[in-house]
């Protein structure tokens, strides 16, 4: 239940060189470092339902933990993929679908922030989120 509540993004680390690596074109990659990302996170058991809000989209979220559900990234690219609970960690495991490659995402909560990790073709990103 840490989860829950209301994350704004504070900053990035890394977040342009992923995007590129996921072939984000550069107009989209300046853009998305600036998107103004704010989630609010509602956990009831393995049930999570989640809102993002940003300056390109509003899309809500709903997923139980161990089950694949399909999701449509930021810049269009189509995923399908599960979270899994790991200790106090969320772990995601998502492959693209019009490469086949891997997509691993984590969000954990370090001190009083929300950081998310996204890992794609060995370039690692965070996302650091603040409660907002």
């Amino acid at each position: 239940m840490a989860f829950n509540g209301t994350w704004k993004i504070d900053r990035n680390e890394n977040y342009e060189k992923f995007m590129e690596a996921m072939g984000v074109g550069i107009m989209k990659r300046k853009l998305g470092a600036h998107d103004n990302l704010k989630m609010t996170i509602q956990q009831d058991g393995d049930k999570f339902t989640i809102k993002e809000a940003s300056n390109f989209r509003n899309i809500d979220i709903e997923f139980v933990l161990g089950v694949t559900f399909e999701y449509s990234l930021a810049d269009g690219t189509e995923v399908s993929g599960s979270w899994a609970l790991e200790g106090n960690k969320l772990v995601g495991t998502f492959t693209r679908k019009d490469n086949g490659k891997v997509l691993k995402a984590y969000r954990e909560i370090v001190g009083d922030e929300l950081v998310q990790t996204y890992v794609y073709e060995g370039v690692e990103s965070k996302r650091f989120f603040k409660r907002g």
